[in-house]
C-alpha cells in the first residue's frame, strides 16, 4: 500500500525537480549561462529575433557569405554541399528564422540513422559513455554548488551527448578530421583522463607524431589503412559510433571483476583488434598486465579507505562534518551528516569541504588511480610508474596524518574559529548569491 503512494510521489518529485530554469535533477537550484545554449541546445537554445522570415537554403548561403563567410567556406568544403541533393542550412537549422534550432543528434539522425542508433545504443553500457555524458554532468551536485562560469568547461566536453559537432567540427563535419587523435583529445586530456599524454608518449602516439601528417585520413578505419592506431581506430571499430562497448575497467573509476562473462567477451574483442598489428598472445598479455596494474592500484586505495573509515568510526576526522559547510545539494541541518569516503559513498563530494587527509585520498583515487590506469591502457609505462609513486606518497602521508589525528586532542579546540573559516569567505558567499 505504501509503495502505491510513494512510487507516484517519487515520479512527481523527479519531474518537478527537473522543471526549473536549469536542467537535470537540480534544475531549480541553478541558472544557466548564455553559452549553455550551444552546449545543451535542446534545453537552452533560443533563436534570435533580429531576422524575420522563411528562407530557402540558397538564400541562407547568399546572406551568410557576408555575415559568416568562414562558416560558408566550411560548408562548401563539406560533403553536404557536394551531394546530389545538397544539404543546406535550412535542412539542419530549419527555414523559419524566428524559430531556428541547433542540429542536435536527433536532427542528424534524420539522415544518419545507423550512426545515431549506434550512438544511442551506447546508453545500455551505463556510465561513463558519450551518450550519457550530459546527463552525468547535469545530475551532479556540483552544478548546484559552483558558479556556472566554473562548470562551463564541463558542459563544453559533456555536450558530446547533445550535439555531433564535438567530433565533427561544424560546418565541414569531416570524417577525416574526426579520425585524428586531436578530435578526441580536445576533451580527453587533463588530470582525470590524461589520454593525450599517455597516447602521445606511447609507441603508437610517437609514430603518429612523426608520420601522421602524411597519412591518408580519408580512408576508413579498417585493418591495413593506417600504420598505427589512433583513438578512433581502437575505440570505434571500423567507424562504429560507439565507444563504450569494449570498456572493461569502466574508465578506471571503480573496482570490477575483469573476468566476468561480459568482460571476457570484451577482452576477446580487444585481442582481435590488437591482432590487426600484433601477435594474438602478445595482445592477451597486455590485457593481463593491465589487470595486474588495476589490482595493485585498488589494494592501495582500499588501504587508504580502511584508515579513513577507522578514523571516522572513532570521531577522529577533523574538521568533522559538524564544522564544515554542507555537501553540495544538502542543507546545514541534514539529519544525517557523515563524511563520505570511497567510491560508493559519493566520490564527487571529495571535490569539496574535505579535511586534508581526505584530500590525500581523493588525490590517490582521482589523479593517481586514473593516471596509472590510462598509462597502462595506452602503453605508457612511464605514466604507470609516475602515478604509482604518487599514490605511494599519498598513502604514506595518510598513515602519518592518521597517527597524528588519533593522538592529538588540540585539534578539537577552537571549533568556533574553524567553523567560521569553513562557512565564510569571499568564494563561498559569492557562490551562495550567484549560482
Amino acid at each position: 500500500m505504501i509503495s502505491i503512494i510513494l512510487v507516484p510521489l517519487g515520479f512527481y518529485y523527479v519531474n518537478w525537480s527537473k522543471s526549473g530554469e536549469g536542467a537535470g535533477l537540480y534544475s531549480r537550484d541553478w541558472k544557466p549561462d548564455e553559452v549553455f545554449a550551444y552546449w545543451n541546445p535542446d534545453d537552452f537554445y533560443q533563436p534570435v529575433k533580429s531576422v524575420v522570415g522563411v528562407f530557402k537554403g540558397e538564400e541562407c548561403i547568399n546572406c551568410h557569405k557576408g555575415v559568416t563567410p568562414g562558416i560558408v567556406k566550411d560548408w562548401q568544403a563539406s560533403r553536404h554541399s557536394k551531394a546530389d541533393k545538397k544539404v543546406f542550412c535550412s535542412d539542419c537549422h530549419g527555414d523559419n528564422h524566428e524559430n531556428l534550432h541547433m542540429p542536435t543528434p536527433k536532427v542528424c539522425a534524420s539522415c544518419h540513422t545507423v550512426q545515431h542508433q549506434q550512438f544511442v545504443d551506447e546508453k545500455r553500457y551505463g556510465f561513463p559513455s558519450h551518450a550519457l555524458a550530459m546527463e552525468r554532468a547535469l545530475d551532479a551536485k556540483h552544478f548546484v554548488d559552483k558558479p556556472k562560469a566554473e562548470v562551463t568547461a564541463c558542459l563544453q566536453c559533456h555536450s558530446v551527448a547533445t550535439k555531433c559537432d564535438s567530433c565533427h567540427s561544424r560546418h565541414k563535419f569531416s570524417a577525416a578530421e574526426a579520425r585524428r587523435p586531436e578530435a578526441c583529445i580536445t576533451c580527453h586530456s587533463g588530470p582525470p583522463h590524461p589520454d593525450d599524454e599517455t597516447y602521445f608518449n606511447s609507441a603508437h602516439g610517437q609514430l603518429y607524431l612523426k608520420e601522421g601528417d602524411q597519412w591518408d585520413w580519408s580512408k576508413p578505419l579498417k585493418k591495413g589503412n593506417y600504420p598505427a592506431p589512433t583513438c578512433a581506430y581502437c575505440h570505434m571499430d571500423e567507424g562504429k559510433h560507439q565507444v563504450a562497448d569494449k570498456s572493461i575497467w569502466k574508465f578506471g573509476l571503480k573496482q570490477i571483476n575483469p573476468l566476468s562473462s561480459g568482460n571476457e567477451i570484451k577482452r576477446n574483442k580487444w585481442i582481435k583488434l590488437c591482432s590487426d598489428c600484433h601477435d594474438k598472445n602478445w595482445s592477451a598479455q597486455q590485457l593481463k598486465a593491465m589487470d595486474a596494474e588495476r589490482k595493485k592500484t585498488w589494494n592501495k586505495l582500499y588501504q587508504a579507505e580502511a584508515i579513513l573509515k577507522d578514523l571516522r568510526s572513532n570521531n577522529n576526522l577533523f574538521p568533522s562534518t559538524e564544522l564544515r559547510p554542507p555537501y553540495p545539494g544538502d542543507t546545514k541541518h541534514s539529519l544525517i551528516q557523515r563524511e563520505r569516503i570511497g567510491f560508493f559513498e559519493g566520490q564527487a563530494s571529495a571535490f569539496y569541504n574535505v579535511s586534508p587527509i581526505e584530500r590525500d585520498y581523493f588525490n590517490m583515487w582521482y589523479f593517481g588511480n586514473l593516471g596509472a590506469y590510462k598509462g597502462s591502457a595506452h602503453g605508457d609505462n612511464s605514466f604507470v610508474k609516475k602515478w604509482h609513486a604518487s599514490m605511494d606518497e599519498n598513502l604514506k602521508d595518510i598513515k602519518i596524518k592518521a597517527e597524528q589525528l588519533q593522538r592529538s586532542e588540540k585539534i578539537k579546540t577552537n571549533t568556533k574559529i574553524i567553523k567560521d573559516i569553513w562557512h565564510k569567505g569571499e568564494y563561498t558567499e559569492f557562490n551562495q548569491e550567484n549560482n
